[in-house]
């Protein structure tokens, strides 16, 4: 009986069962936590609820409208005046101020009571009437290039319309026809594609989205990761349990908690969130499943691979909050790909954020398929991989030094006792008088 039930306890089935058994019991003492600790359930269920809700409100508007501008008129003349009032009947911009001189409205600029001005010379009206070049000068404020954006595109319109009279007033066409080939010899329709709307929200948000999922995962699982080396004696990060006897119980049973959390996380921020503020969203079932998967996983397994660096609850602010801008500009979003330098371009390709951004703008502003999208797909599964093999070499090095910090705790602790026994014995005895014998 004795070997039937040995051999039993060492067959393969009975192996299985138990580190099935194992990963059961860690997913459910990891979600227990996550739900109890308040800084976990802070950033892995109400940040990702909530603070996309935000972002996305602050930037619905998508454009801005009526910007006010100052104007400093040294022509004084008709075409300065037209052109003024073109300028001013725009939706975007609105002219606030008419100014003296150019110190004056860059005062103006400083208090932050316009956020440009157009400026135009006294030979304004004159070198256009001699056939010459005239010209506006336009001062923006750069601090927010929404505001940048409106003024300089509606110069441009306007100063296009009127070179177009100022042409046909100078040409020698008899009819329309000839009137619109002067101005217009090759004609062309501007036909945005993709974000037909033109505005800021549909072309950052989305790259948003994905990297609130990265960053507070990263967040989640750094705090928790604080607190379980807090919560142990000797600021392990592995306890020792008979559950905790292997590792890829231990790594699978922590990731699944995460991927349970974060699939409904992921379907809320690239399903729900974008029709909820109506921004353009092209996503299908099939995509958005199969860049998730891997994307979330990726995200799980690079946060765990970082939680060894994770003493204190404190140092994963430290850590992962400073990261959000410079990840953002990584992935290509608010910046051109091709012109980051090929060694940041080098760190960007070991962040999921980086491919998950850049697949997910595809799926939802282009409508790509999975096919579309076969580079970032791929390098999110190589992720996966590589992340998974080092959070399993991280956690080997975590338990190797558990077990041996233990096992020196033992051998100090047997060495105490047999220095204790050995005092005991080597103690005098004390002689029992006659006198004092009770017989």
């Amino acid at each position: 009986m004795f070997i039937s039930h040995k051999m039993e306890k060492n067959s393969l089935l009975y192996r299985i069962k138990q580190g099935l058994s194992d990963t059961c019991y860690i997913w459910v003492k990891e979600m227990r936590s996550t739900v109890t600790d308040e800084g976990v359930l802070i950033f892995c269920i109400l940040v990702p609820l909530l603070y996309p809700l935000l972002y996305s409100w602050i930037y619905n508007n998508e454009v801005v409208r009526e910007v006010p501008v100052a104007v400093v008129d040294l022509s004084h003349s008709n075409l300065s005046r037209q052109f003024i009032r073109n300028f001013d009947a725009s939706p975007d911009t609105r002219v606030a101020y008419y100014c003296s001189s150019l110190e004056e409205a860059k005062d103006l600029t400083g208090k932050q009571q316009v956020h440009g001005t157009l400026l135009f010379p006294k030979d304004f009206d004159t070198k256009v009437y001699r056939k010459e070049q005239s010209m506006v000068s336009v001062y923006t404020d750069m601090s927010l290039m929404l505001t940048y954006k409106a003024i300089y595109q509606t110069v441009q319109a306007v100063s296009a319309e009127l070179n177009a009279g100022i042409q046909i007033k100078q040409s020698r066409d008899y009819t329309d026809r000839d009137n619109e080939v002067t101005t217009r010899p090759l004609d062309f329709d501007e036909v945005p594609i993709f974000n037909t709307t033109g505005g800021y929200g549909n072309a950052i948000l989305p790259g948003v989205l994905m990297l609130i999922l990265q960053q507070t995962l990263l967040l989640g699982i750094g705090l928790a990761a604080g607190t379980a080396r807090e919560n142990n004696r000797y600021q392990d990060l592995v306890p020792i349990s008979k559950h905790y006897n292997g590792i890829f119980r231990i790594v699978l049973g922590k990731s699944l908690c995460y991927f349970m959390l974060y699939a409904v996380m992921g379907a809320y921020l690239a399903l729900v969130v974008p029709r909820m503020f109506h921004f353009i969203s092209l996503v299908t079932p099939e995509t958005i499943f199969g860049l998730m998967v891997p994307y979330i996983l990726s995200c799980i397994f690079f946060g765990m691979m970082l939680s060894c660096l994770v003493r204190y609850r404190e140092n994963v602010m430290l850590l992962v909050v400073f990261t959000s801008v410079p990840f953002l500009f990584l992935t290509g979003l608010s910046w051109p790909q091709s012109n980051i330098p090929g060694f940041w371009q080098g760190i960007a390709y070991l962040i999921p954020s980086t491919f998950g951004v850049r697949g997910f703008l595809r799926i939802s502003s282009m409508g790509a398929s999975i096919a579309d999208i076969q580079t970032e797909y791929q390098a999110l599964w190589i992720q996966v991989f590589v992340y998974f093999v080092l959070t399993c070499a991280v956690y080997r090095y975590q338990i190797n030094n558990t077990r041996k910090r233990a096992f020196n705790h033992m051998q100090m602790l047997k060495e105490k006792a047999q220095e204790a026994k050995a005092r005991k014995m080597n103690a005098p005895s004390v002689p029992v008088s006659a006198a004092e014998d009770p017989q």
